[in-house]
């Protein structure tokens, strides 16, 4: 009989020393998890930096674009003020003639 304690005894504790092993091994599987989880978290957040940045050079890119057709449109209207002042000399020079 002491025979028979002392196995269920030493099987209790290695039965309860691989369940404490089991939770262990699940804890660190759940840490592993929420690693991968801020991992992708933080690659999400990449992602979103990027998109913004992205954003930020199109942005750019369409205002100077229209700092480009405002300077365009700013020189063809000195080039039409130009023009009208050369027609206006043209025509005083016509009335100045006659």
């Amino acid at each position: 009989m002491p025979r028979w304690g002392q196995f269920i005894e030493s099987y209790s504790c290695r039965e309860g020393g691989r369940e404490r092993e089991r939770q262990r091994e699940r804890e660190r599987e759940r840490e592993r998890e929420r690693e991968r989880e801020r991992e992708r978290e933080r690659e999400r957040e990449r992602e979103r930096e990027r998109e913004r940045e992205r954003e930020r050079q199109r942005q750019r890119q369409r205002q100077r674009q229209r700092d480009r057709e405002t300077e365009r449109e700013r020189e063809r209207e000195r080039e039409r003020e130009r023009e009208r002042e050369r027609e206006r000399e043209r025509e005083s020079r016509n009335f100045t003639k006659n």
